[in-house]
Order: C-alpha cells, then sequence, then structure tokens
C-alpha cells in the first residue's frame, strides 16, 4: 500500500508542475497577448451585435416552421382518421345495402320459382286433360269402328247363311271363323 501512496503522490506532483509552466507567465509573453485578446473581444462583441439576433432569427422561424409542419401534420392525421372511418361507415352501409339487395334478389326468385312451379303444374294439368279428352274420344272412335266392323261382319254372315243352306255343322265352322275374323280385327285396332 505505501507503493501505490508514493504512485499516487509523484503522480501529482508532476501534474502540479505541468500547471505550474502553464500559468507561469511572464511579462513579456503577457504583452504579446493583450492584442490578442482586444481582437477577440472586439470580435465577439461585433459577432454578437451583427450576427445575434439573424442567427436568433432564423432558429426562431426554423422552430415556428417546424411547429408548423407538426401541427400540419398532426391535422393531417387527424383528417385522414375522419376519412378512414367516414369510408368504413360508407362500406359499412354498402354491404348493408348490398345483403339488402341479395335478400330481395332471394325474394323475388323465390317468387319467381313458385310462379314457375305453378305454371307448369297448370299446363301439365291442361295436358292431362287434353291426353284425358284425346283417349276418351279414341275411345269412342275405337268402338264406332268395332260396332261398325261387327255390323259388316254380321252382315257378311248372315248373307252366308242365306246363300246356302247351312246345317250344324257349317254353322259352327262359320261362327268359328267369324269369332276368328272379330279377334283378329280387335287386335289390329
Amino acid at each position: 500500500m505505501n507503493l501505490y501512496f508514493f504512485t499516487l503522490l509523484t503522480a501529482d506532483a508532476q501534474s502540479n508542475n505541468v500547471f505550474r509552466n502553464l500559468l507561469n507567465i511572464d511579462g513579456q509573453t503577457f504583452l504579446s497577448m493583450i492584442p490578442y485578446l482586444i481582437n477577440f473581444v472586439i470580435l465577439a462583441f461585433l459577432l454578437t451585435k451583427l450576427m445575434y439576433k439573424p442567427v436568433k432569427g432564423f432558429l426562431q422561424s426554423r422552430t415556428e416552421r417546424i411547429l408548423g409542419q407538426i401541427n400540419q401534420a398532426k391535422s393531417d392525421s387527424d383528417k385522414a382518421a375522419e376519412l378512414k372511418l367516414q369510408y368504413e361507415q360508407q362500406l359499412r352501409s354498402i354491404e348493408a345495402e348490398r345483403d339488402s339487395i341479395i335478400d330481395e334478389a332471394r325474394k323475388n326468385a323465390a317468387e319467381a320459382g313458385k310462379q314457375i312451379v305453378s305454371d307448369a303444374k297448370n299446363e301439365a294439368d291442361e295436358l292431362l286433360t287434353r291426353a284425358k279428352a284425346n283417349v276418351a274420344l279414341e275411345l269412342e272412335r275405337a268402338q264406332e269402328e268395332i260396332r261398325l266392323q261387327i255390323i259388316h261382319v254380321s252382315s257378311a254372315i248372315s248373307e252366308r247363311f242365306l246363300k246356302r243352306a247351312i246345317d250344324a255343322k257349317d254353322q259352327d265352322r262359320l261362327f268359328d271363323e267369324t269369332m276368328a275374323e272379330l279377334e283378329e280385327m280387335a287386335w289390329r285396332s
């Protein structure tokens, strides 16, 4: 510890010598420094008088301009936030309008679908009614045609019976032939 203390004292003594040498100014050096000091004071005074107000004004205007830009940025940011809210409200109203249009279109499509189904059902009923009427008409025509053919066949049988004297055997054979012809005519129509 003594060695450390001795080193500190030595270093302190050396630094004091440096300061003493620095502040140890003789008269000749002091007299040669006076014009420099006077020039420095005059220069400081002139710079203060001539440059202080312009520099201060420049710094003040720069500060005001920066504050103005900050205020402008804040107002622009507020306007942008307001516009964003307006656009979001418009988007919500557009989405609501879109939803109502879609709902209306669905309702119209459902009504149109019901109307189409109703029209198709009515048309199918009309077609069925016409088909039934056509079937009934065709049935009447077929019955009339069969009646006419029976009359025709009956008259042909009568004619044959009258032309010859028929015995029971011939009569049975003619009856079977006539029945076969009638059955064959029924199958054709």
